[in-house]
């Protein structure tokens, strides 16, 4: 576990979910744990909806003043500054979708990089348009990869249906995964899938691990 983990992906992955269920996993081994929200792409699915929750389990959320409220500006928060000055912090960043979103790591990426303890994570989601098959996923990860200035350490297979999803239809993501690894040399770090399917991949999917979903995810078909 690095002490910062950068989540990034195609808009519509799945990031700040994952990012959510990745502090809460986080904090049973760390006392100080933080989720960045430097989301300015897409406001709708913020780490703001899961304040109650993460204030319960004692996580700590940076987040934009404007988040979850009716001004739709792309506003960074104030203290994101946090992420690299308390070193005390195991921070999870949730990055806004495609290069777009990447380019908000101007700001911290020279101090991330000095600190030299981070992780990188690139999500990926066969079941998406624009990622469907690997080459397409290659080049959504060097576009954000240009944005960002920095390189992905490792991949998480998201492969979703959203409220669709099958036992079966993240078996079937599986040979796009591994060909999105073998073609960027980067491990998969985890495949995630939502807690009620889990049981039945349990000894069929390596580094499995089991999502809880937001409320806003539960209610719509986008994960």
């Amino acid at each position: 576990m690095k002490r910062i983990t950068l989540i990034l992906g195609h808009y519509g992955s799945g990031k700040t979910n994952i990012a959510v269920n990745l502090a809460l996993s986080y904090r049973k081994e760390r006392e100080h744990v933080a989720i960045a929200d430097l989301d300015i792409v897409n406001p709708y699915f913020r780490t703001k909806d899961s304040l109650d929750l993460l204030n319960e389990n004692g996580i700590r959320l940076i987040v934009s003043d404007y988040a979850n409220t009716n001004i739709d500006i792309p506003a960074l928060p104030q203290d994101m500054y946090a992420v690299t000055d308390d070193k005390s912090l195991t921070c999870i960043l949730d990055i806004g979708g495609d290069d777009r979103g990447a380019l908000v790591l101007g700001r911290l990426r020279p101090e991330i990089l000095k600190e030299n303890d981070y992780e990188m994570l690139l999500v990926i989601n066969k079941y998406r348009p624009l990622t469907a098959d690997a080459p397409a996923t290659l080049e959504v990860m060097q576009e954000i990869e240009a944005a960002a200035n920095m390189r992905f350490t490792g991949i998480i297979n998201n492969s979703n249906l959203g409220r669709e999803t099958t036992a079966e239809a993240v078996l079937a993501s599986l040979p796009y995964a591994e060909e999105v690894s073998k073609l960027t040399s980067l491990p998969i770090v985890m495949t995630t899938v939502k807690e009620e399917i889990a049981p039945e991949l349990m000894g069929k999917v390596e580094n499995l691990f089991p999502l809880a979903l937001q409320k806003n995810f539960i209610e719509s078909k986008i994960n």
